[in-house]
């Protein structure tokens, strides 16, 4: 394992960008040199760690994953976090694949009937684990196709199958079924998130997110916390904040006006809440974001 990860740290160098996209669709990498705090709306993902670490917060809860460690998101989540360990002489390297429901569902079908649990219980939408070499060794093949873009359009596909086959008879396979899964509890709060997402400036409506999610108002509140750790409303206000965030980059003059399009009728509430999440006002934030050469937010994985 420890040579499966020596020569994934240096592909992932060799190949990294500032924009974390690579030729090979779906797969994205990362490397970090700095520890500051990012805020970001991730999608759902395989996160592998190659080297340094992170600490990622979703709500209250605290997720830590290290070098030969993975995380796994499985819905659309705003989270905060740093790296650990990470500098200019010795940087954090990940790689993380967009976990498609498309790709899942297939394969939910070419297990031995009974080979999935029927458990009713909603798992959660993030967590953290051993990567484990029956993992790595795909994961490695994915990324030496890095060095042979001619064989990616035809290996990659079936390499990304593997993967995904090694997360459903992993321990987070649960996590990962529901992402495949149409009728599932994760697919129903993930219509609600995406509402909630595209919508983030408009009043919330509890029983019309709930009729959305084909639940009731209590058991919609109840999977909607199991799955994201927090209340609709505290999920609102997250993404809010978020956006303003990237707003003010542009319009960092405009404090009050930013705080109006992201759905705030109150500026002190907004200067309040901003500066309780972020750590500064709006105005003094964005300055600072704006002197920066790449925001945070732009260039980091989960």
């Amino acid at each position: 394992m420890r040579t499966q990860l020596d020569e994934i740290r240096g592909l992932i160098a060799a190949h990294a960008r500032s924009d974390l996209r690579s030729p090979i669709a779906g797969l994205l990498l990362a490397k970090v040199e700095d520890e500051e705090p990012d805020h970001s709306l991730t999608e759902p993902l395989l996160v592998v760690m190659a080297q340094g670490g992170k600490r990622l917060f979703l709500g209250d809860q605290a997720f830590e994953y290290r070098a030969g460690q993975c995380l796994v998101v499985s819905t659309d989540l705003p989270v905060t976090g740093h790296f650990l360990d990470a500098s200019s002489q010795s940087p954090s390297l990940s790689m993380a694949l967009e976990l498609r429901p498309s790709a899942i569902a297939p394969l939910l079908l070419e297990a031995p009937i009974g080979r999935w649990s029927r458990s009713t219980a909603v798992p959660p939408a993030i967590a953290t684990g051993e990567a484990g070499a029956a993992l790595l060794d795909p994961v490695l093949r994915l990324l030496r196709l890095l060095d042979c873009p001619e064989d990616a359009p035809v290996l990659a596909p079936l390499i990304e199958r593997e993967i995904l086959w090694r997360l459903l008879t992993g321990p987070h396979g649960g996590m990962i079924r529901q992402i495949g899964l149409a009728d599932s509890s994760l697919f129903h709060i993930g219509r609600a998130i995406r509402w909630i997402r595209d919508n983030y400036a408009e009043p919330l409506r509890i029983p019309d997110l709930a009729r959305l999610a084909g639940m009731s108002p209590s058991a919609f509140h109840r999977h909607f916390r199991d799955v994201t750790t927090m209340s609709p409303l505290q999920f609102q206000k997250r993404i809010r904040l978020q956006e303003a965030r990237s707003l003010l980059i542009a319009r960092a003059g405009d404090v009050a006006g930013v705080g109006h399009l992201v759905g705030y009728d109150s500026p002190t509430q907004f200067n309040r809440e901003y500066r309780r999440l972020f750590g500064a006002p709006p105005g003094q934030d964005a300055l600072r974001l704006r002197a920066e050469a790449a925001p945070q937010a732009s260039r980091h994985l989960p």
